[in-house]
């Protein structure tokens, strides 16, 4: 019995032996987990941040660049005999920051380096670099601000900002970590991915202190960072300028494109602020500042402030009647000012002439032609057609880029409104209980007609190219390659036929030469609409959209100017001004440019 007790123990003993031996061979040799454990107590993660994109203007001016700035980074467990009033005097900091900042650093780790303070500029640092050497425990990490070259196109460039732990949640890619910096809006939020390069990394070996030893195997696990793809803009940067010098003190808009691209000239919102205020460590001070400025510099007008189009609208209402077959254009209709208030005097209009004068009773009476075109002379008939060529009506406008976002490429863009038949149904109560005279203003484009002056200037390009349009876009070329987007390649047909646009291009330019003439250059044929936009809380505002010159049209423009009054004063003056830089290069009515600057449209 004993004898059997002893070889039963034995084999347990060995038993027990097996399993450790096989278990610790497993460790060793075959998992892999335990050894990667280990390094990574011994291995320091660094990354290298690549160098953003440049963005160059159309002609190559370089608009936006990268300067260096420095990361203040701190290891709790090596700071020691820390002179604390020394150091927030050198860093303009209180001892509650110190101290908020240095627990913050705690609780993430004693051993591994943190962000102590962010985004050091290069002039601040080179006057603290020297001391560093008294701050034991601190390390300065390099990295790079944005910097502006010119202080306007704030809501062009955007800008960048650490990202936020609900972006990261939403980064399918994976790319992003806490800390990041990433383009939150403009052109540095839609040309993101572009922009930013590829992150590189570097893998250092330290002791238990932190202290590095060398590069972990010699380095071959380490990636270099590749700079972001430089970025050439469509914008020309000395229109840009004047066009922004003409409407300082104003609030509105200016957007120029090139017809035959659809490539931006010239994007201004006014007002403005500098973007460099939004670089560096004082972006939050800043950026607080600016957000609650009553005049609302961060609200990008040309994308997103909607409004009645006015009188520029009749230019659509021509083209949809000649198309409808409701309308001949040489087509003569009296007007004896009856159904609206007009200041084209009574008489006989064709559309030619209509346009020129900017008749508000010639424009109802053919909208409501194409309104009413199928409906016979009963009441009841009239109910039932309205619904029916609103919604026919509104397929056609829509071909114009209007009620819908156009694609360019900044976030935020606003779509307008363009109402049908849903709208009014709901306004009164149910189909069937309106009909052309409860919706006669959007004839002359008012009423529920909403569009934003992108959209006002993407018209005068549809104007300029007989009858279609290339979406707006500010990228003329990405990379190396100047990689454009296909969709701003391709050719968007409106549907009009072409000879339908002759006859109101020529109102267009009888307008500037009778009625606009403050935008009239000798020797530039402008074609352009005057508006007026209707504003119940104070003076209406001016509007003014063209192109030049009439055959090979370079540039199509609306202006915008809130409180401005009519529109063949304010906006009309500064149109004509920009043709004729653009077109000519320099000015030669300086005393229209002195109009301009003064400003005062309404006496």
């Amino acid at each position: 019995m004993n004898d059997s007790r002893k070889y039963i123990i034995r084999s347990l003993i060995l038993i027990v032996a097996v399993i450790f031996a096989s278990k610790l061979f497993f460790i060793q040799v075959l998992d892999d987990s335990y050894t990667l454990a280990a390094e990574s107590n011994i291995v320091q993660e660094i990354i290298e941040y690549p160098y953003r994109g440049l963005i160059f203007d159309r002609n190559k001016e370089l608009l936006v660049y990268n300067e260096p700035s420095y990361d203040l980074m701190v290891v709790p467990k090596e700071v020691q005999n820390l002179d604390t009033t020394s150091f927030c005097m050198a860093f303009n900091l209180d001892r509650a920051e110190f101290e908020d900042k240095m627990l913050k650093a705690k609780r993430y780790s004693y051993i591994k380096p943190s962000q102590f303070i962010k985004q050091i500029q290069n002039e601040e640092f080179a006057k603290i670099q020297d001391q560093l050497i008294d701050f034991q425990g601190f390390y300065p990490k390099a990295r790079t601000v944005r910097k502006y070259s010119h202080d306007g196109l704030a809501n062009v460039f955007g800008y960048i900002g650490e990202i936020s732990s609900s972006q990261l949640k939403r980064d399918t890619s994976n790319y992003y970590r806490s800390g990041d910096y990433m383009g939150i809006t403009g052109i540095e939020s839609s040309y993101e991915k572009q922009l930013r390069g590829r992150r590189g990394v570097k893998f250092k070996m330290v002791n238990v202190r932190g202290i590095e030893k060398g590069a972990f195997k010699e380095g071959s696990l380490d990636t270099l960072a590749i700079p972001g793809e430089n970025i050439t803009l469509s914008i020309d940067i000395e229109l840009q300028r004047y066009a922004e010098k003409l409407m300082k003190g104003k609030i509105g808009s200016v957007v120029a494109i090139e017809p035959s691209t659809g490539e931006i000239l010239a994007f201004v919102s006014s007002p403005s602020y500098d973007p460099n205020l939004f670089a560096g460590r004082n972006f939050s001070e800043n950026y607080s500042t600016i957000a609650n400025d009553s005049l609302q510099p961060l609200f990008n007008r040309p994308l997103m402030a909607m409004y009645p189009p006015g009188s520029i609208f009749k230019i659509i209402q021509g083209l949809i009647a000649l198309e409808e077959g409701v309308l001949g254009a040489e087509e003569e209709i009296y007007c004896d000012n009856s159904l609206i208030a007009d200041h084209a005097a009574p008489g006989f209009y064709n559309v030619q002439k209509a346009v020129k004068y900017s008749s508000n009773n010639f424009f109802v009476k053919v909208f409501k032609r194409v309104i009413n075109r199928d409906a016979a002379s009963d009441a009841k008939s009239q109910f039932r057609q309205a619904p029916i060529g609103l919604s026919r009506w509104r397929d056609m406008v829509s071909q114009f880029g209007l009620g819908s976002p156009l694609g360019i490429d900044l976030p935020n863009e606003g779509a307008g409104t363009i109402p049908g038949p849903e709208m009014y149904d709901h306004m009164y109560k149910g189909r069937g209980t309106w009909k052309f005279s409860n919706i006669f203003s959007l004839g002359i484009g008012q009423g529920e007609i909403l569009m934003n002056p992108i959209q006002m200037a993407n018209l005068a390009a549809i104007m300029a190219n007989r009858g279609h349009y290339y979406i707006p876009h500010l990228a003329k070329g990405i990379g190396s390659t100047n990689y454009l987007d296909p969709r701003y390649k391709e050719r968007r047909d409106i549907g009009i036929s072409p000879e339908h646009f002759p006859v109101i291009i020529s109102g267009m330019e009888e307008v500037v030469n009778s009625t606009a003439t403050r935008a009239k250059i000798p020797d530039i044929s402008i074609c352009g609409k005057t508006g007026t936009a209707q504003n119940p809380h104070g003076e209406d505002h001016s509007v003014f959209m063209a192109f030049a010159p009439k055959e090979n049209p370079q540039i199509a423009i609306s202006v915008f100017v809130e409180n401005a009054g009519w529109g063949g004063r304010a906006a009309a003056t500064i149109s004509g001004l920009l043709i004729e830089k653009h077109i000519r290069g320099h000015i030669t009515r300086p005393w229209w440019e002195e109009f301009v600057l003064k400003g005062d449209f309404l006496y």
